[in-house]
């Protein structure tokens, strides 16, 4: 069963809030993350991304961007940016995005349940990237980017959340894209106790949403923390991370879409000849073009959108094979475009839903692609069957919205 836990949160100074929470790290390169500061000492960027501090052309996996990241976050904490919790807590993180609402519990999950696979995974992690986030961790001696974590709905803690959420947030605030952010704090050490039962007596398994390298860095730095403590007792600080753990069924995975450099030799007739072999193909307009159903794709080339209908046997009924991501590959990356590998042929690209339909078109239009896909989203259902398979999604399968905000809790280790 999930192993959760309370903990003394770092948070912002209730009035500076808004100012220090932002984007996770990885959904951003440094021109960005500079731009997006720029003139704002409290954005937890400083941290997050402590190269835009540094000389521009700094290498962003250096030693001293990981020094500067331990000097900011020593800074917020030295000036009352950011305030530690008198005791252990749970806490309410409540984001808002076009009407729709979810509401994740904050806690400390186990490094344990994580190598035991309680904590079920979906994707590959790649290891240069959690050599940076393990670097990162170990300077600032703390998880500062929350883990995304779902699992299935428990009545009891909804209860508890409900009540607790009908009272007044410590932290309510918009962001820039229009997404509000609200955070309660539960500190009633009854509630605490029911919550962290209800996980251990009734929820087998947690589920990774998004964040599996930072999930894997914090459970190897918690693990190589353990190899060098020789009293270690298992109670550590590093022996758990901060997660956010929101039920499956506030959740929604946007789609994921692909967009291709070139044709591969072939004329657009050409291409549209061979898919005819394994989809229905239609000429749509643009308001059309969104995928609506599983085994429905769009395909935009030449400024005319085409809906691609899988015909029967274009996918197999195991949870890997029925998903659309492994139909496109199986049927038109791999065998038409010659792309075998998504994570590594530049001739690929991924746009997330949330960019919309005019992104695939505005990228094929100038020049820069050829050729765009959309996809209809995974969901949570195939995410978790996957994962309760013990097998892992192709690259680029899902895409959630909206991102947690790094800076509202951090957990020191």
């Amino acid at each position: 069963m999930a192993i959760i836990r309370p903990f003394r949160a770092l948070r912002p100074a209730p009035a500076l809030a808004a100012q220090v929470a932002t984007l996770p790290y990885d959904v951003m390169n440094t021109a960005e993350a500079r731009q997006m500061a720029s003139g704002n000492a409290h954005s937890f960027l400083h941290v997050s991304r402590a190269e835009i501090d540094l000389p521009e052309g700094t290498d962003d996996h250096s030693q001293q961007v990981y020094d500067q990241a331990a000097r900011a976050f020593q800074g917020f904490i030295a000036d009352g940016t950011l305030v530690q919790d008198a005791g252990d807590y749970l806490y309410i993180y409540a984001q808002t995005m076009a009407g729709r609402r979810q509401v994740g519990l904050v806690a400390c999950s186990s490094i344990e349940d994580y190598f035991a696979d309680v904590i079920k995974k979906h994707e590959y992690t790649r290891p240069e990237k959690e050599q940076d986030r393990i670097d990162h961790m170990k300077a600032v001696k703390a998880h500062v980017g929350p883990i995304f974590l779902t699992y299935p709905s428990h009545t009891g803690v909804k209860e508890i959340i409900a009540r607790t959420v009908a009272g007044t947030p410590v932290n309510d605030f918009t962001a820039e894209d229009g997404i509000r952010h609200q955070v309660w704090v539960i500190d009633n050490a009854a509630d605490i106790a029911a919550i962290t039962g209800f996980f251990a007596k009734d929820i087998p398994y947690t589920y990774i949403a998004d964040g599996h390298h930072r999930t894997a860095s914090a459970a190897k730095v918690g693990k190589q923390l353990k190899e060098a403590n020789p009293n270690h007792t298992g109670q550590e600080e590093y022996n758990y991370f901060l997660s956010v753990l929101f039920p499956a069924d506030e959740l929604a995975i946007m789609d994921y879409n692909r967009v291709i450099r070139d044709l591969n030799g072939m004329t657009k007739e050409q291409l549209l000849a061979k898919l005819a072999d394994k989809f229905e193909v239609t000429g749509i307009s643009a308001d059309q073009a969104k995928p609506a159903r599983l085994h429905d794709f769009a395909m935009y080339i030449d400024r005319q959108w085409y809906r691609l209908t899988a015909k029967a046997g274009t996918w197999t009924t195991d949870p890997i094979g029925i998903l659309d991501v492994s139909i496109l590959s199986d049927n038109v990356l791999d065998p038409l475009f010659g792309i075998k590998d998504q994570r590594t042929d530049k001739r690929i690209d991924f746009v997330g839903g949330i960019r919309g339909l005019g992104q695939l078109e505005r990228r094929v239009d100038s020049g820069e692609m050829a050729v765009a896909f959309a996809l209809y989203p995974v969901s949570l259902q195939q995410l978790m069957d996957i994962a309760d398979s013990g097998n892992v999604m192709p690259p680029k399968s899902t895409w959630f919205e909206p991102k947690l905000r790094d800076g509202l809790f951090s957990h020191l280790f």
